[in-house]
C-alpha cells in the first residue's frame, strides 16, 4: 500500500489567495454565495467590495443579510446600522436592523425599528408580522413584571 504525506510547507502559500476580477465580479459571486447557503463565503468577499467601494448600499445591505444568515447578529446589526447612515428611509434595513435586535434581545429598539419599516412600507405582511411578534413579546414580559430587553434568568 502507498503512503501519501502531505507536508504543510507543500500547501502553503506565502501569498494571499485573492478572488479573480474586481468589486462588481465579487458582488456578484457573494450574490450566488448566499444564495446557495454560503453566508460566510458571501460575507468574506462582500467585506472585500466594501474595502474597494466603501459607500456600496448594495454590499452593505447583502453583507448584513450575510451575515444574518450566518448567525452573527451582533454584525449584521452593525451593517444596517451603517446602510441606514446612508439612507435613513432604507424600509428594508429598518426592517432587518429590527429582526437583528430582536435576536439579540433588544425589544424596545427591535420594535422602534420594525415600526419603522411598517410605516414606511405597510404592504409588506412580514414587516407587520415582525413587529406584532416583538410587541407581545413586550406586552408579556411587562405583564409578568420581567425586564423588557436581555435574557430572562431564573
Amino acid at each position: 500500500m502507498k503512503e501519501w504525506r502531505v507536508t504543510i510547507s507543500s500547501v502553503r502559500r506565502s501569498d494571499p489567495i485573492e478572488p479573480a476580477g474586481g468589486p462588481y465580479e465579487w458582488f456578484q459571486r457573494a450574490g450566488e454565495l448566499l444564495a446557495s447557503g454560503n453566508p460566510d463565503a458571501s460575507a468574506q468577499l462582500l467585506e472585500r467590495v466594501l474595502g474597494a467601494e466603501p459607500g456600496s448600499q448594495a454590499a452593505l445591505e447583502f453583507l448584513g443579510r450575510a451575515r444574518f444568515d450566518a448567525r452573527r447578529f451582533d454584525e449584521a446589526a452593525a451593517a444596517f446600522a451603517s446602510l441606514l447612515e446612508f439612507a435613513p428611509d432604507n424600509d428594508y434595513a429598518h426592517f432587518a436592523l429590527g429582526l437583528c435586535l430582536w435576536h439579540r434581545q433588544q425589544f424596545e429598539e427591535a420594535r422602534d425599528h420594525l415600526a419603522l419599516a411598517f410605516v414606511m412600507r405597510p404592504s409588506r405582511s412580514e414587516y407587520g408580522k415582525a413587529l406584532s411578534q416583538v410587541k407581545a413579546t413586550l406586552l408579556a414580559r411587562a405583564m409578568s413584571d420581567l425586564p423588557l430587553n436581555g435574557p430572562v434568568l431564573a
